[in-house]
């Protein structure tokens, strides 16, 4: 078993030439008999196999007083199914060099797999048992439910934990988004057995979209996934999203802890990938955070001050809301000096925008490390996936570099100021902090029932 331990990870860490041509990746868009519409790069130049699967649904399709039943789902899909118990599940995986595994997400519920092409019918088959025939075998369900409950007890006392889960609850609040995913401490024991198969018979339907990369050509692709999704009920019925301004904009909340540092995240609306400039604002953020120790915020807030050892900014295009968020922490004494350099550097950007030269060295960035995205199946099938996702197209991928080259000075002015707005900053702080004004005060983390532990 060891030496098929040691194969599997030998191929997935090598570096994968993709396939390379005038385009980034040749990515064979097409749906199968069963009517699964699949994105394949086919690459034999090893024996390897990765496929990302995702279904819309998610966090969405919990009901309110048993929140954590997708997460549970996403941990007991490999614990046991048909007729195989947990260990002989798992031992099936590991004895063949095969790896599943799951996660639910705010807007979708996502799955990847990878082995072995030589492994591929075994594979295909386990998977299928996994999506179709899921066990949820009372100890199971027990130990996962343990877990998943001292998970939560550890979370409590961990302030970056503490700070996105704040962050959730006050710009998402109403919203299912402001739920947890992980559930509370409250909610895990009321889930049963028949909670997790209901939840299944919703979240697992014909209209999974599936990307592969590897060792596969189209028709034995096809092929096995149908043998896995093709049974499965009709997608259901599109919803329209109805995308919200975030909440409690400008506001600054804080759940105290006491500790030494107070650890912050800003975050206001962000845009849509959709939106024709979402590209140009991929560069203004590369710019302004995104980028590391070449990007503004580093430079004024850590290099210049030393107020923190990292500041880093993002897009977060959630589907029914987009944000723009920046994330650091610093000394308690420290705070209010940090978040008037990080004010001053977003509105900086908003009114005047980037140079020339941070446009076409961000430019340069963005383009150049493209392929280095892209260099195993796993990466390759996990970001086309993440495509499909957002209901880009296939050819996506190779349009990229193109439309981040287009973007002009001029464009990342007027984009840096149609949507940078620092003062709908919300902030949101965990920690003891000095001289900062504080509109929200927390008892406990937005949607848990208790306090953080100290």
């Amino acid at each position: 078993m060891m030496r098929h331990f040691v194969i599997f990870f030998a191929l997935i860490f090598c570096i994968i030439p993709p396939v390379l041509a005038k385009d980034v990746l040749n990515v064979q868009d097409f749906t199968t008999p069963g009517g699964i519409n699949v994105w394949l790069v086919e690459d034999h130049s090893i024996p390897v196999i990765s496929v990302s699967f995702s279904f819309s649904g998610g966090l969405a399709f919990e009901s309110e007083d048993k929140l954590g039943t997708a997460r549970l789902v996403s941990l007991l899909l490999d614990e046991g199914a048909g007729d195989m118990n947990s260990q002989t599940f798992q031992g099936k995986l590991s004895d063949h060099a095969i790896t599943l595994s799951f996660s639910p997400g705010r807007d979708d519920f996502i799955g990847q797999m990878r082995t072995l092409s030589t492994n591929k019918k075994l594979a295909f088959d386990l998977l299928r048992l996994a999506i179709t025939a899921p066990r949820f075998d009372a100890d199971a369900l027990t130990r996962m439910k343990n877990s998943a409950a001292d998970s939560i007890r550890d979370n409590m006392g961990d302030p970056s934990w503490l700070v996105a889960r704040s962050l959730n609850g006050i710009i998402f609040e109403g919203h299912y988004y402001a739920r947890p995913g992980s559930g509370t401490l409250d909610s895990l024991p009321k889930i049963s057995r028949e909670d997790l198969i209901g939840f299944t018979k919703t979240q697992f339907h014909r209209g999974v979209q599936v990307s592969i990369a590897g060792d596969l050509n189209q028709v034995e692709a096809a092929k096995l996934v149908d043998s896995v999704f093709a049974k499965l009920p009709p997608a259901p019925a599109e919803q329209k999203q109805d995308v919200f301004s975030l909440k409690n904009k400008s506001k600054t909340v804080l759940l105290p802890l006491a500790i030494p540092q107070t650890f912050v995240i800003m975050a206001q609306d962000g845009v849509s990938q959709h939106d024709p400039d979402w590209y140009t604002a991929v560069v203004v953020d590369y710019i302004l955070g995104g980028g590391g120790f070449d990007a503004r915020l580093m430079q004024s807030v850590r290099k210049e001050r030393g107020l923190t050892y990292g500041i880093y900014s993002q897009l977060a295009s959630l589907a029914h809301a987009p944000s723009w968020q920046v994330s650091f922490s610093t000394s308690n004494e420290k705070l209010p000096e940090a978040l008037s350099v990080v004010r001053q550097e977003w509105k900086k950007m908003a009114e005047q925008g980037p140079t020339q030269q941070e446009l076409d060295e961000a430019k340069a960035y963005l383009t150049g490390s493209l392929p280095l995205e892209l260099t195993s199946t796993s990466d390759i099938a996990s970001i086309l996936n993440g495509l499909q996702r957002d209901g880009m197209s296939a050819n996506d991928i190779n349009m990229r570099n193109a439309k981040i080259n287009a973007v002009t000075l001029e464009d990342a002015q007027r984009v840096a100021q149609r949507l940078l707005k620092p003062q709908e900053l919300t902030t949101i702080l965990v920690g003891d902090p000095k001289g900062v004004k504080i509109d929200l005060m927390l008892d406990h983390a937005p949607g848990m029932s208790v306090k953080p532990e100290e």
